[in-house]
């Protein structure tokens, strides 16, 4: 028996089992890589659905709502808009009926319409408030059409955390879109140039 066919048999073998191993790594590296992509995708998919459809037009409208309301303030020289004095009557109600009541509607609609899109797991109880702040301008702004302007406010208030949540919200999902769009090396490059800049 010669020496040198068990060794170079043994090295044949060693060589297969090793190419095996190497191709089952290289098979299992690349199925991990596409299951975390996969996965990335899917995280991606839903925070751009819950910024395009919930939170983007939420943001947005709220935004403009509150612009507005502070150029009425200020036209009006006002620091809130309560007590509404007889003489600001009329601009208060041409202005909730053509600027806050149709933003109103359309944050309602985009609240109704999307709930499933909200990133908590129960309804955020600032949102539930604010449909039922809206609910309540819809029966006073009938009685206004009716001539009745005894009221002149909803007898449901503004939600005060609402507008601090609906901002909060859009930017964490911003700065989440951004970093799934990015990978760890564009990031860390983006830092250093915040960092030189700032």
């Amino acid at each position: 028996m010669d020496l040198s066919s068990i060794s170079l048999s043994s090295s044949l073998q060693n060589a297969a089992v090793f190419t095996i191993v190497l191709a089952f790594a290289g098979y299992l590296v690349t199925f991990l890589g596409n299951r975390v992509a996969a996965r990335r995708a899917d995280r991606l998919r839903l925070v751009n659905q819950r910024l395009n459809e919930f939170y983007g037009p939420l943001y947005v409208a709220t935004v403009a709502g509150n612009i507005a309301y502070k150029s009425l303030l200020t036209r009006q020289g006002k620091t809130q808009c309560h007590p509404i004095r007889d003489e600001d009557l009329k601009e208060w109600t041409l202005w909730m009926t053509t600027i806050f009541m149709p933003l109103n509607n359309i944050r309602e609609k985009i609240i109704i319409e999307n709930a499933h899109l909200i990133v908590e797991e129960q309804m955020p109880q600032c949102l539930l408030d604010f449909v039922t702040h809206v609910v309540g301008y819809k029966a006073l702004l009938t009685k206004w059409a009716e001539g009745d302007y005894t009221e002149r406010r909803s007898m449901i208030g503004w939600p005060a955390e609402f507008d601090g949540y609906v901002e909060r919200s859009y930017q964490a999902l911003k700065a989440e879109q951004t970093r799934l769009l990015h990978n760890a090396l564009w990031r860390a490059w983006h830092r250093r140039v915040r960092r030189k800049n700032g």
